[in-house]
Order: structure tokens, then sequence, then C-alpha cells
């Protein structure tokens, strides 16, 4: 029992911001499988349970765009923190 190893707060950090980066990466995977299926959807591939039309699967990119900025600035912000 005495050579059990004791977490840093590095280490801690590091864990935790490696965890929340997987979890963000996550959401702008599931955001960019809505786009995709979207387009399908109005390119008349596959009839999704998105909105069909030109206009419903824009605004599915724009979203998927503007989820994908702010989960990468929140991927660095955390990495640089957990690095610390």
């Amino acid at each position: 029992m005495a050579d059990e190893k004791k977490l840093s707060a590095s280490e801690v950090r590091k864990t935790i911001g490696v965890s929340l980066g997987a979890a963000f990466g996550f959401v702008i995977a599931l955001m960019w499988n809505e786009v995709v299926k979207g387009g399908l959807a109005v390119a008349g591939v596959d009839m999704t349970s998105t909105d069909p039309e030109l206009m419903g699967w824009l605004g599915y990119v724009v979203t998927a765009v503007m989820v994908t900025i702010v989960m990468i600035v929140l991927i660095i912000v955390i990495g640089r923190w957990g690095n610390k």
C-alpha cells in the first residue's frame, strides 16, 4: 500500500481535458450526422426524419458549422487548461 501513486492536479486536469475534448468531438459528429442525412433527403436518396427541403437542410448546415466552431474553441481552451 505504500507504493500507491497519488494523482496530481495536473494529471486530473489533463484527464478531464481529454474527456471533454472527446465529448465535444462527439457533439460535432452528431451535428454533422444530421447535415448528411438532410442532404441525402434533399437529394432524394433517402427520406429521413429531417425536413427534406433545401432551406431546412441549410439550417442544419449553418447550425453544424456554428457548433463545430464553438466546440473546437472549447477543445483548444480545455486542452490548454489540461496541459498546465
